[in-house]
């Protein structure tokens, strides 16, 4: 009866256990960043510092010279919607584990396929894809929770920065996309209908990508025809006289956008537009 009575009581003590909710000491955090005409996601567990050392010979939390998980609880996660170049390869779409190996002055980063690893549990040096060199930074300040995010974004690269204690690593990506954009473009243009609005994402083609302003002057020409207060049309055709050194073209242009945006109530716009008139 005892016996029974004992038994009872703890599977009550472990339902009532299984009830109570609290919040975990490594929470998860997922990042999604667009780069190039896809997007990357980082999926890792945020360990504190709670007092303990990292980086360190022997330390608590990730010593040098040993092969980290990233993170916290289960490896962290990468995943690439295009191809992306990180340490000198190209990585193709899909998932993969990322390990890193903190050292002194620099820290080897690994891709790996171990999708199904628990930490650094079941890595097999086999199933690398990549595996490269990156220098560790002096932050400024101290980071009690472990962070990544992406920095220093570019229409084809990025930084996948981390930060802990007082390190900072970055590992640089990139993308190529520019081809394809082009094909687009060519596309559109050659439709046999053009939406005035294509010659605008046209012209920005060509200006920001292709650096081709004596291209991209005709079609943001059509464009501003066609949508008389885009404002942000006309700074664009500004900036392109300007680099084709017409003065008086960009000046007309500038003064024709400060005009529209200050009726749109957009200082931004005003602002750039002026600044660009100081530069003629």
């Amino acid at each position: 009866m005892k016996r029974s009575l004992l038994l009872v009581a703890m599977l009550c003590g472990i339902s009532a256990y299984s009830q109570i909710r609290m919040p975990a000491p490594s929470p998860t955090q997922k990042i999604v960043q667009p780069i190039g005409l896809g997007v990357a996601e980082v999926t890792y567990s945020r360990p504190a510092l709670k007092g303990r050392t990292v980086f360190k010979e022997n330390s608590e939390l990730a010593p040098i010279g040993k092969l980290w998980r990233t993170g916290a609880n289960a490896a962290t996660r990468l995943f690439f919607s295009e191809k992306v170049m990180m340490g000198g390869k190209m990585l193709d779409t899909g998932s993969y584990v990322l390990y890193t190996i903190p050292g002194k002055e620099y820290w080897d980063v690994v891709i790996n396929k171990g999708l199904n690893n628990g930490g650094t549990d079941g890595y097999k040096e086999s199933e690398d894809v990549n595996r490269f060199r990156v220098k560790a930074e002096k932050f400024p300040m101290e980071v009690e929770n472990f962070t990544m995010q992406f920095a220093n974004l570019q229409p084809e690269s990025c930084e996948l920065q981390l930060m802990w204690g007082t390190t900072l690593v970055r590992i640089p990506m990139s993308v190529t996309v520019k081809d394809r954009i082009r094909i687009q473009v060519e596309k559109a243009l050659a439709a046999e209908t053009v939406d005035p609005n294509v010659y605008f994402a046209t012209a920005q083609y060509y200006y920001d990508w292709d650096k081709n302003p004596g291209k991209a002057l005709p079609l943001i020409t059509k464009a501003t025809a066609a949508n008389p207060k885009a404002y942000y049309m006309f700074l664009l055709q500004a900036k392109i006289q300007k680099d084709l050194g017409d003065k008086v073209a960009a000046k007309a242009s500038a003064e024709k956008t400060v005009a529209l945006a200050t009726e749109a109530k957009n200082d931004d716009y005003v602002r750039a537009a002026n600044e660009l008139m100081k530069k003629l």
